[in-house]
């Protein structure tokens, strides 16, 4: 399996922009896979320089309902007249930083015929499956300020649009997670990969006895981690003197695992 990430937040190469964001496109034995399309359209860019054709792709995973995953969602059905794009059926909900800032998705594009909506488990093709948010929370997790527009209230986000991508190949499970906002420990708990590929949402965390429970926890699993985007660098550096199988992706990187 190749991962090459076309939008993040860094970047090691001059060529390649970065922002806030995530995109990685991912080839398998079984098929190609946009997962998550950035904040706007710098991963088609990205793409172009790399060498990456996304017309190419058999289909699209967006991981949640936030700008910085799904902004380059027009862009991408405009490059790739045929893949389909799945989403959760709650991806399009009101999705807001406090009550003033929105940070949802084009709701223009709700209506569109090439995405499909996901609620439950879902098997794409061989070995590659998508599955609701982690529901095995047996560590709490926050909204971070986050929220969501329901019948005229801002309520916690709860983030039940959240999803991700399991692909097993080779005897081994890996599983990507755009942001882990229903906590990263829930998540581990409940899926155990082989690999885990996506950002923690530890940006915002200081405390360096929090982040050393967390890296407690995940060391306790047979499991290398490529993180990126949500969980921040400095978090990332203190992290990565605990975590020997910890590792950070940025905008043009590209790794086979």
């Amino acid at each position: 399996m190749k991962i090459t990430v076309l939008a993040e937040n860094t970047s090691k190469r001059e060529s390649i922009g970065c922002e806030h964001g995530l995109s990685l496109f991912i080839e398998t034995e079984e098929a190609s896979i946009l997962f998550d399309m950035g904040q706007t359209n710098l991963f088609s860019e990205n793409a172009r320089n790399l060498g990456i054709d996304l017309a190419s792709a058999d289909f699209a995973i967006l991981s949640h309902g936030h700008y910085d995953h799904g902004g380059g969602l027009t862009e991408f059905l405009r490059i790739n007249q045929k893949a389909k794009v799945y989403l959760s059926r709650d991806a399009f909900m009101p999705h807001y930083n406090g009550t003033e800032k929105y940070i949802g998705l084009d709701t223009s594009l709700s209506q569109n015929g090439r995405l499909i909506f996901t609620h439950s488990e879902v098997s794409i093709c061989k070995g590659i499956r998508l599955y609701p948010a982690a529901e095995n929370i047996t560590d709490k997790f926050s909204s971070a300020g986050l929220t969501v527009l329901e019948n005229g209230e801002f309520l916690p986000e709860d983030f039940r649009h959240e999803q991700y991508l399991e692909i097993t190949e080779r005897g081994r499970k890996i599983l990507f997670s755009g942001c882990s906002h229903r906590g990263i420990t829930n998540i581990m708990a409940s899926f155990r990969p082989d690999i885990l590929v996506g950002g923690f949402h530890f940006s915002k965390i200081t405390d360096e006895d929090t982040l050393s429970e967390y890296a407690d926890f995940l060391s306790r699993f047979d499991t290398d981690f490529y993180t990126c985007h949500c969980t921040g660098e400095e978090q990332f550096r203190f992290l990565s003197e605990k975590m020997p199988g910890l590792y950070y992706l940025g905008a043009g990187d590209s790794i086979e695992i």
